[in-house]
């Protein structure tokens, strides 16, 4: 990290202590070298002009900071809680970040160390100039943490001592120049004023700088009048327990944890995956959710037997009590009496046997919270009342009903209204019914389509602004002249084989062609087949800006009318793209296979190809199947598809698991984003082929990659889900005469599938193909040394091991991999980043969360876009649907033809007069006239578009045919 040695260095101890398992502590002491050389960044400054500084690459930068007379100096939560306002062109121009301050940031949310980094590139420093300032490495600043002091009191202390050295630095008779401390910690605003730092909150700062709509992003700030005042009007929740009561609690088994994952049909219900247990622990009410938001991870507290609780059968719409009041208005209790029912007539009837584990959360380990899109009731846009500039509490209601409403304070509720609105939550004390948060930005008027298209990106937290300038600075400086060096091939390390007959095999209109293939008959008679996968580790060098970009982004997200890329587009639609005709490095998997599709060698190496041509799916098909075109690409085609299906039926053969899942394909129809077809996507056999030879080439390189790094190779595991995901269905197949779906094995459960067949009905056996893929858990990556062997398997494909290294163009996971496998064969020397197991895991946390939210994006996308092509239908379609699910108050439907599900409600089958009755234990809805509407029946339904007044999201609204 230090660029040079300075002449005078002196030497620092640093001490932590670590506890242990046993409950023992040791004491670590470090060296940290201090230097006298450490540049303020600022012009004022004659004395450190000369000075260094160093940057990601070990350069030294020019100074920063402009001839003004305030610096601000910000500290970890200013930066967590208010990085839209530090990016803000007209909020904060000249700006000391401590290297403290950067590095918690770094610990706490790598998407805001990522945005807080790209303020600080050469790009931003026309109009703001943000400097990172290492004051742990400075004589001037650096102290020891001293005896009984925590590491927050630490942190803090370093903080204003930066403040101070500032002041003291640039003082000036003849200057008015000043150094503050942003920080909204009371505390440390009050050791700023005894200490005579100068020091402002942030709402104190933005208010002083005249600008009213800047105070709508400042974070709500309460003090202890507040407090109380609000308790006598807002029942409790049950405070969390202390961290020593958590960690007792769960060193002795009385507490457990997991994540918190909330019902998308009834919000009131969620679950918790507990570790040895077969079933997650159910929990029913938001009291008992206690705060906490879906995706939270918590630890929980199993009630007694005698309230174990069934799950709900009831269908629950979001929150709608309180509407968007003034805080003196909203209703007093946590429970609306809707919950009350609920839980009364459904959770506390538990017939013997039914009841399950049923817990509590007492606290929450880690937020997952990020910002939420949603709007404000349309009760403030009265006709002719204006916003009158007094700050409002108003109730924002989140797109995603699973969400409680967040109180946010502003000061032009009127103006908001009807706007798609971003913000994001601050806190949740338990004297408040609702989370506290504070407004962001406003994207656009409710359904217009950038605005709706950017809350399914935020809503699902997928980092869509442009590349930072420091990782653009990364790329090749030839930019689209780039030309691979000849030179290269000279060491024997990267191989030429541009001469085979190389082609890739893509959906349409593919543009990021990360994978080819060959294939062709060797003298003894065997084949010679490889996989070519493009060279994105030869362009992204480890732990540079856009390294880090690319782990943050980890994937790229596919949505109807465009692509997040997780690489610039040089890299991922050219460099790197393995297009037809030009070329292009690879990294290269080749096998040396028998006619009956037995491998012989692998062959693992860096490589130089050229591809003859880029297929589509149904040309490569046709080429196949064309008997009068014989060339080398046609006979290559030939011997792939031979041998893919070989490669299938020996995993069919091991039990791995042919399931199902809708997928659709929106037509567009013009400029204007408007969609005028949906269809389902249809499969043929080149589809099959590419992907038999990437799981291939996937299972061989991680057998490759683990047998060199045994602890810390990426990999990606898919555990058995327990045999009790199937009692529902197939309890539902029993009723309906049908077999039912064994689970002793990946086998049992795929040779039962195949049984399960109505000779009148072709869909049939996909739709229960696609109901039980919802039985299955989640694969997901993981470090080679957090599992045993055994627990590598990867239960759907069958295989004991698995990683991902076909799509690094789209999947940071396969970056990682290239650069495990390019150590593996001797290539290249592992960056050290990549075999700190710690590091591995952080990465491997975020790949899992970012693969799982832009596969969620991309399905939102689909449901927008196809909301939209009903919207222009004049009449309601009649459509085929399937029932999948039977509540006490509605049916889920699938309709196959669009790939859609939704819901049709109770109200639009009966009345009051002429009630509906739920039969709960044959899955049926019974109405009036006795007609019996049961699970996994075939039905008409109307399908049209249907704009939800409460949340303004556009869905689709089914009633009877």
């Amino acid at each position: 990290m230090i660029a040079k040695r300075s002449s005078k260095q002196s030497v620092a101890h640093k001490v932590f202590v670590r506890s242990t398992k046993a409950g023992n502590a040791h004491k670590i002491f470090r060296e940290q070298y201090l230097r006298d050389d450490v540049s303020c960044g600022s012009v004022k400054c004659g004395e450190c002009s000369g000075k260094a500084q160093p940057d990601f690459k070990g350069d030294v930068v020019p100074p920063v900071l402009a001839n003004t007379d305030l610096y601000c100096v910000v500290d970890t939560n200013i930066c967590l809680k208010a990085i839209d306002l530090l990016e803000h062109p007209d909020c904060f121009t000249d700006v000391v970040i401590p290297h403290t301050v950067l590095e918690e940031v770094r610990n706490q949310s790598i998407s805001v160390y990522t945005r807080l980094r790209a303020l600080t590139s050469t790009s931003f420093q026309s109009k703001k100039r943000f400097y990172v300032y290492h004051n742990e490495f400075s004589e001037s600043t650096f102290s020891q943490r001293q005896r009984m002091e925590t590491v927050n009191d630490y942190n803090d202390r370093l903080i204003r001592l930066v403040t101070k050295y500032y002041n003291e630095h640039l003082s000036n008779p003849k200057s008015s120049f000043k150094a503050v401390l942003i920080t909204n910690d009371r505390l440390n605003l009050e050791k700023c004023r005894s200490e005579n730092i100068l020091a402002a909150s942030l709402h104190d700062y933005v208010t002083e700088l005249g600008n009213a709509k800047l105070l709508d992003l400042v974070a709500i700030q309460e003090d202890a009048a507040d407090l109380k005042s609000k308790q006598k009007n807002e029942t409790s929740y049950a405070p969390y327990i202390s961290t020593s009561a958590v960690l007792s609690g769960l060193n002795s088994q009385h507490l457990h944890q997991g994540k918190l994952s909330i019902s998308r049909y009834n919000y009131l219900e969620a679950s918790v995956s507990v570790q040895g247990s077969s079933k997650p622990f159910l929990v029913i009410g938001r009291d008992m959710m206690n705060r906490a938001f879906d995706g939270d991870k918590v630890v929980v507290e199993l009630l007694p037997k005698s309230q174990w609780r069934k799950p709900l059968q009831t269908l629950t719409e979001a929150d709608q009590d309180a509407g968007a009041a003034d805080d003196e208005e909203q209703e007093s209790s946590i429970l609306s009496e809707k919950e009350r029912l609920v839980m009364l007539e459904e959770a506390r009837n538990a017939k013997p046997g039914e009841a399950e584990p049923t817990c509590k959360v007492v606290a929450v380990l880690k937020r997952n919270w990020r910002f939420y899109v949603g709007n404000i009731s349309s009760e403030f846009a009265k006709h002719g009342e204006r916003d009158s500039g007094a700050l409002r509490s108003v109730l924002v209601r989140p797109m995603d009903k699973r969400i409680s409403q967040i109180r946010i304070q502003t000061r032009r509720p009127n103006e908001l209204a009807g706007k798609r609105i971003v913000v994001a939550v601050d806190d949740w004390p338990s004297w408040s019914r609702f989370p506290q948060g504070h407004f962001v930005k406003a994207l656009g008027d409710i359904e217009d389509h950038q605005a709706e298209t950017e809350a399914i990106l935020l809503e699902h937290d997928i980092e869509f602004r442009p590349f930072p300038q420091a990782a653009m600075d990364c790329l090749p400086a030839e930019g689209d002249n780039w030309k691979p060096d000849e030179l290269v091939l000279t060491s024997g390390k990267r191989r030429d084989l541009r001469d085979l007959n190389i082609c890739s095999i893509d959906p349409p209109g593919c543009q990021d062609i990360d994978d080819a293939l060959h294939a062709h008959v060797l003298p003894n008679g065997n084949y010679s087949l490889g996989v070519h996968i493009a060279d994105v580790s030869h362009f992204v060098e480890a732990d540079t800006p856009l390294d880090l970009e690319g782990a943050l982004r980890a994937t790229s997200t596919y949505l109807v009318d465009r692509r997040i890329d997780m690489l610039p587009s040089l890299l991922g639609t050219n460099l790197c793209s393995l297009k037809p005709y030009v070329e292009r490095y690879a990294f290269s998997v080749i096998w040396e296979m028998t006619p009956e599709g037995n491998i012989v060698n692998t062959d693992f190496t860096k490589s130089l190809i050229k591809s003859r041509e880029a297929f589509e799916y149904t040309e490569a098909q046709a080429k196949h199947d064309d008997k009068s075109q014989n060339d080398d690409l046609a006979q290559s085609l030939r011997i792939l598809m031979k041998v893919s299906k070989m490669l299938k039926q020996k995993r069919l053969d091991a039990g791995a698991l042919n399931l199902a899942s809708p997928e659709v394909k929106i037509i567009m129809g013009d400029e204007m984003n408007d969609p005028t077809e949906v269809k389902i996507k249809q499969a043929v056999d080149t589809n099959s082929l590419v992907e038999e030879f990437m799981l291939l080439a996937n299972i061989t390189v991680a057998h490759k990659i683990y047998e060199h790094s045994p602890q810390t190779a990426m990999l990606r595991r898919h555990p058995a889900p327990p045999a009790t995901n199937f009692d529902v269905i197939n309890d539902q197949l029993r009723l309906k005469g049908f077999p039912q779906i064994a689970t002793s094995s990946s086998k049992a459960v795929a040779d039962s599938l195949d049984t399960i067949v109505d000779p009148k009905d072709p869909f049939f056996n996909t739709l229960i193909r696609i109901l039980a893929t919802r039985c299955m858990t989640s694969a997901e990556y993981f470090a080679a040394g957090n599992f045993a062997y055994p627990e590598f398997r990867h239960y759907g494909l069958a295989t004991e091991i698995y990683t991902h290294f076909t799509s690094p163009i789209r999947r940071y996971a396969d970056v990682i991999v290239h650069r495990q496998l390019e150590a593996a064969i001797g290539y290249k020397h592992l960056p050290p980043s990549h075999f700190v197991k710690a590091n591995l895991e952080k990465i491997v946390d975020n790949n899992n969360n970012r693969h799982r939210n832009a596969q969620l994006a991309g399905r939102a996308s689909v449901e927008y876009f196809v909301g939209k092509m009903l919207k222009s239908q004049k009449e309601p379609m009649v459509l085929e649907g399937y029932i999948i699910k039977v509540f006490s108050n509605g049916l889920g439907i699938l309709v196959p033809k669009y790939g859609l599900e939704s819901i049709i409600h109770i109200e639009d089958i009966s009345s009051e007069e002429e009630p509906a009755s739920f039969d709960e234990s044959n899955y049926a809805l019974i109405l009036a006239n006795g007609r019996k509407l049961s699970i996994f029946d075939k039905i008409n339904v109307k399908v049209e578009s249907q704009l939800h007044e409460a949340t303004g999201k556009r869905s689709v609204k089914m009633t009877l045919g």
